[in-house]
């Protein structure tokens, strides 16, 4: 079989995310190398060995791998088949160099729950629209990835706080259609993003970004039945175009906007 070197490359509209590198490599072995940014690595088929700090690492199943900024590190396929790995590369405004000892000291870090939400991370990294959705989640990975490095300084965090939800709420109400971004309803609530999330999330049992889109959708629903077609009622009620309201209506409606009209 012929060397495969398959890869997609972006810069969302996500704050903190330098690029997402999505790759499928068989026999391209990286030489040792750094970056500026942190380097935040899934790997969804095959595995990966590197060396980091002069020590041999790996990505088993479940495996998250947070390599440091500026710490050298080399990369190359553990198995026959080479691997299909997915990575976030971070600014400084979401992991500090406190971490960067800790990384060094333990980069793979075994945890499910965190491997899971990276996915669904760049699940939304990959829908234009969907930036709030992004933002939330990378949120709440970074304050995890601080919590798995540094236990001692994250433990106790976590607080109900329904006055805030309530003003969250209050403000995703009155940006329906405009939106706003997660660091900017943290400075109009006085919140730490991921506090607000998280106490969001509790009071309602839902997401903000949840939240957001099922109002856009119940709103949607009113217009089509007025009879505005689909492309113009996507942009009347703040989804980026008609497919982001398409897939959202029919994630929360079960079919889409042009069949729920003429029903």
């Amino acid at each position: 079989m012929a060397p495969q070197r398959e890869i997609s490359a972006w810069r969302p509209s996500v704050p903190g995310v330098v690029e997402v590198f999505h790759a499928h490599y068989t026999e391209y072995a990286y030489p040792m190398h750094v970056h500026e940014a942190w380097t935040l690595l899934i790997v969804d088929d095959g595995a990966v060995r590197y060396d980091l700090d002069r020590h041999e690492h790996g990505t088993p199943h479940d495996t998250v791998s947070l390599l440091p900024p500026h710490i050298p590190h080399n990369g190359a396929p553990a198995t026959a088949d080479g691997f299909r790995k997915r990575v976030l590369y971070l600014d400084s405004s979401r992991l500090g160099d406190d971490l960067i000892g800790p990384a060094v000291d333990g980069p793979d870090l075994v945890d499910p729950v965190l491997r899971h939400r990276v996915g669904q991370l760049h699940t939304a990294l990959a829908h234009p629209g969907d930036e709030l959705e992004a933002d939330s989640r990378l949120t709440l990975i970074a304050e995890r990835l601080h919590g798995r490095l540094r236990p001692a300084a994250a433990a106790g965090l976590a607080r109900p706080d329904r006055p805030l939800a309530y003003r969250l709420r209050e403000l995703l109400d009155a940006r329906l259609v405009e939106g706003v971004a997660l660091d900017e309803a943290a400075r109009l609530v006085h919140a730490h993003p991921a506090h607000l999330v998280r106490a969001f999330s509790g009071a309602f049992g839902i997401a903000p970004h949840q939240y957001l889109m099922s109002r856009r959708v119940d709103r949607a629903r009113r217009l089509l039945l007025d009879g505005r077609p689909p492309g113009e009622v996507a942009a009347a009620t703040g989804f980026y175009d008609q497919s982001h309201l398409t897939r959202h209506f029919r994630r929360l409606v079960g079919v889409t906007p042009g069949r729920y009209a003429r029903s």
